[in-house]
């Protein structure tokens, strides 16, 4: 029986070493390429000459000219959505920025398409209204041409559900790639900070993570070390921070770090995980921490709460985490830690997350439509225990007037 083709769109490309979709493809082409034939469409811009090789852990990699990220991106995707089209039978498309060319897709192809809706991307202050509005439009043709559309998160599924009257499927991201790492000498050389106790965060540098909060908090906690991890110098958001917040010395700012051991030594050594993030679905790196083991402080969002099942402890302002970090002992954090393990070996393992997608990807194959769901009457909902934690939130209406 012939394996079905299947078309991973809007990564960077693989092997993996920029973020949470790579993560994602790679896993997944690991874990199901036994059962499906897999195509990865990668950027030539984020991979040397030597490392564009045609053919990576069984799946064939598509190598087209263009940034996935940005404003590039439209088009990157776009191109991989048109050639996917010819070559492959399901078209998992990771984010929004193609949606517009889905009824075409539709309408003159039998090909199914999957989407990953990617937290609310629209609403994200980076984009000018310009943009922002291209899109929410992206947004609403992917939900309602595609064949299935994937929430990350509980939040996500309830946004669907009231804008779209979809029932969005919830696949989270695994984390059991992460390792403890135990600091060798050299490394306690090169990062002195391992020597003693630290908070640690590692994100893009951007407003809607909320660096400038934690900074800030930290700034007046000249006892605490607090280091965190991320893209300073893209924008003038982080070079400002940066500027402003180097000096302090109970403060590190560290360039990006895409090499898996060494993330792992930093951030499985820390004493507390910070997670500023406000926008979005399930985030990789909060999960990763989780899987670790590390006590959690998040921004207080419902993406968060649901990812940690509202074990954590969640924060506001600057204020709000100076105060949780006085007034909170090392039993209490260690606790937490212990908390936010179970959950994730419970949910965010690799396995789970790609025998998920792997049942999405046969359900979409048989099934002609998507399951509709009208978020303030009584749901009647035929589902599948892979493809659903808890449904019951989708009945309480006053879940649908939250900020999301």
């Amino acid at each position: 029986m012939r394996k079905k083709k299947l078309a991973i769109i809007g990564t960077v490309g693989i092997p993996a070493n920029y973020g949470g979709f790579e993560t994602l493809a790679e896993h997944l082409v690991e874990e199901l390429n036994d059962k499906m034939d897999i195509s990865v469409y990668c950027s030539k811009k984020k991979y040397t000459k030597e490392q564009r090789v045609n053919f990576h852990k069984g799946a064939k990699l598509i190598w087209l000219p263009f940034d996935a990220n940005g404003l590039q991106s439209i088009i990157y995707d776009s191109i991989s959505i048109i050639h996917a089209a010819f070559t492959a039978d399901v078209l998992l498309v990771l984010g929004v920025a193609g949606g517009f060319l889905f009824p075409f897709v539709k309408l003159f192809t039998n090909k199914k398409i999957i989407v990953s809706i990617d937290g609310i991307e629209w609403k994200r202050n980076k984009w000018n209204k310009w943009l922002r509005w291209f899109l929410w439009a992206s947004e609403w043709m992917a939900v309602k041409f595609s064949h299935a559309d994937i929430a990350d998160n509980e939040s996500i599924q309830d946004y669907t559900a009231m804008r779209y009257k979809t029932l969005s499927n919830i696949i989270e991201y695994g984390a059991d790639h992460t390792q403890h790492v135990k600091p060798t000498p050299e490394d306690r050389i090169k990062y002195v900070f391992l020597n003693g106790s630290y908070a640690f965060k590692v994100c893009r540098i951007e407003p809607e993570n909320n660096i400038h909060t934690v900074l800030e908090a930290f700034s007046k906690l000249p006892l605490h070390k607090m280091v965190i991890v991320g893209n300073w110098n893209v924008n003038e958001y982080g070079k400002n921070l940066r500027t402003q917040y180097s000096s302090f010395e109970n403060i590190t700012l560290l360039d990006p770090i895409y090499n898996q051991r060494e993330l792992d030594l930093l951030r499985g050594n820390c004493t507390i995980y910070i997670h500023g993030h406000s926008a979005g679905g399930t985030n990789p790196s909060l999960v990763e921490a989780m899987y670790l083991g590390l006590p959690v402080i998040a921004c207080n969002v419902n993406y968060n709460k649901s990812t940690t099942e509202n074990a954590a402890l969640y924060f506001k302002s600057a204020d709000d985490l100076m105060n949780i970090i006085q007034t909170h002992h090392i039993p209490e954090f260690i606790s937490i830690g212990y908390k936010m393990m179970e959950i994730a070996r419970r949910r965010y393992t690799w396995k789970v997350i790609a025998n998920k997608y792997f049942f999405l990807i046969e359900k979409v194959s048989v099934k002609k439509s998507k399951s509709q769901v009208n978020p303030f009457k009584n749901l009647s909902i035929e589902s599948h225990p892979l493809l659903n934690l808890e449904l019951s939130h989708l009945k309480q209406a006053k879940s649908f007037y939250e900020k999301i």
